[in-house]
């Protein structure tokens, strides 16, 4: 899926030469953790007036790097140079001071506040009186000018992962910043919301800012930045002009060796059903139906996708068929059996596998160990339990295996899972989920955040599943990997099914449409 077209990219201004004074320099960054060296001698040069794109392979160090930026990490060793001038950002206040905005990949709000007081914590030049009302009309009318739609008076606990990440794109887009980061910003947005975006970042370039880009779809960074840094194994390995690179060299530096673009699902005609939904009605976490009155239903060697813009009840509809929420009218059946209303460990238990939205949250334990994640669907049966008690040989044996199968990178199976970087998490989840006899898939945003070769390999696992004979409901808000897994297609919008295609009617702009609630 293309957001610009080739024409955009060549009619762009050239990028400033090298011989200008770059506005931001991270010189020899060096960051250690435990067993980790994130980042490893890293200098990169940012200039007024640029998009520079930042690529790597999960756990290359990138987060890491712009985490020191903005405070939130000090460095091990090396300096920050803002403008010629040393700097030293202790906390993520002195950074917004020095002009630099960030959106982080995973959103860091109050969970308990809304929209609007998240927004307002640490901005200056609100008024008096009414601060709160004069500041929920600013982020109706910025929501509205960029697309980014977000009630200023919902709670953020009641957010979406998706809609959290617009929050924050909010807060740094209200307080002006002129070195803003950007860690994966189009990952819940659909194709118009994202042209919408990238012409806030044209507008920030034109007027001199800088942009830091991090993501790790190859189509944005060729069309909407000016230079691109790839980092590997915490090293710098290439900083190259867009203009003079192409998606497989890109690709080919970040992981060290060719990587296969795409995936081929072959067409096969789907078997019984195994999952059903019909006229299902469900509330949101806040008491109001989330659901209304969704039906579909999911055959056995077939990937039915669910497109939409987070918050339009797709979280909702797979806790009902995961047991996770209880429906309050409509049936689920899984695999021919009546399932409303019973619990997520009788459905697994059944042949369900779930790879979860929150891999951090809902997906690990980050306080356990790699094993001990890698068995918690099993630990109750031989060879793992020995009447009360766990073999931790059998378990290790286990994850050891699974860890080697699944291309897990890990320093050993016993360290914390927390310590796992975000694509190697998600390799953990698919390891426990899918190892072993699976019926039904639910994935919900199964490569959100990984990178290119990471995305691929879960890519591969789906569909090898689906060829076996798994049925898979596969939900994202990426309409590139909906439009290349999935057999048939459906659009959430407002809690209902708007619209259900088979995959060689789709396309992104239709779907993107229905996705905003027109022409469904």
């Amino acid at each position: 899926m293309r957001f610009f077209s080739p024409a955009a990219v060549a009619d762009r201004p050239a990028p400033p030469e090298a011989g200008d004074a770059p506005l931001l320099v991270l010189r020899d960054i060096v960051k250690v953790f435990p067993g980790v060296v994130a980042n490893d001698r890293v200098t990169l040069e940012v200039r007024s007036g640029e998009v520079h794109a930042l690529l790597g392979e999960n756990g290359a160090g990138k987060t890491t790097l712009v985490n020191i930026l903005y405070g939130i990490y000090p460095p091990d060793g090396g300096e920050i140079l803002l403008r010629g001038r040393p700097v030293r950002i202790p906390s993520p206040r002195h950074a917004i001071a020095l002009g630099i905005g960030m959106v982080p990949q995973h959103p860091q709000l109050v969970r308990r506040h809304t929209v609007a007081e998240n927004v307002a914590l640490g901005l200056p030049g609100l008024p008096f009186f009414r601060p709160l009302r004069a500041l929920e009309d600013r982020i109706r009318e910025l929501a509205d000018q960029y697309g980014l739609g977000v009630d200023p008076r919902a709670r953020v606990a009641d957010l979406s992962a998706g809609e959290q990440q617009r929050v924050e794109i909010l807060r740094v887009l209200l307080r002006g910043a002129r070195i803003l980061v950007l860690d994966e910003p189009t990952s819940a947005l659909t194709p118009q919301e994202a042209r919408a975006l990238f012409r806030v970042l044209r507008r920030m370039r034109e007027e001199g800012c800088a942009v830091i880009l991090i993501t790790h779809k190859l189509e944005e960074v060729l069309e909407a930045s000016d230079r691109v840094t790839v980092l590997r194994r915490g090293r710098v390995v290439g900083t190259l002009r867009t203009r003079e690179a192409e998606a497989r060299q890109l690709a080919r530096l970040m992981v060290g060796r060719e990587v296969q673009f795409g995936t081929a699902r072959t067409p096969r005609p789907p078997g019984e059903e195994v999952l059903s939904l019909e006229d299902v009605w469900a509330p949101g976490d806040g008491g109001t139906p989330a659901l209304r009155g969704v039906s579909f239903q999911v055959r056995s060697g077939e990937v039915f996708g669910i497109a939409g813009v987070a918050g339009n009840g797709q979280r909702e509809c797979v806790e009902v068929c995961v047991g996770l929420r209880r429906g309050t009218h409509g049936r689920v059946r899984i695999f021919g059996q009546e399932v409303t209303g019973r619990g997520p460990r009788m459905i697994h238990e059944g042949g369900v596998a779930h790879v979860p939205e929150d891999r951090i949250r809902r997906g690990v334990v980050g306080g356990l160990s790699v094993a001990e994640n890698l068995v918690l669907r099993r630990y109750r049966h031989p060879p793992f339990a020995r009447g009360p008690f766990l073999d931790r040989r059998a378990i290790e044996a286990f994850a050891r295996r699974l860890i080697a199968l699944y291309t897990i990178d890990s320093p050993g199976p016993w360290v914390p899972a927390r310590i796992l970087s975000g694509g190697n998490l998600q390799r953990l989840i698919l390891a426990r989920e899918l190892h072993g006899e699976v019926r039904l898939i639910v994935a919900v945003h199964p490569t959100s955040g990984l990178d290119v070769a990471a995305a691929q390999q879960v890519r591969r696992i789906l569909l090898e599943r689906r060829d076996a004979g798994a049925g898979v409901l596969l939900v994202s808000e990426d309409l590139e990997e909906i439009l290349e897994l999935s057999d048939r297609i459906g659009v959430m919008f407002r809690g209902r099914l708007v619209g259900v295609l088979p995959v060689e009617e789709a396309d992104p702009e239709r779907l993107g449409l229905w996705m905003m609630g027109h022409g469904a």
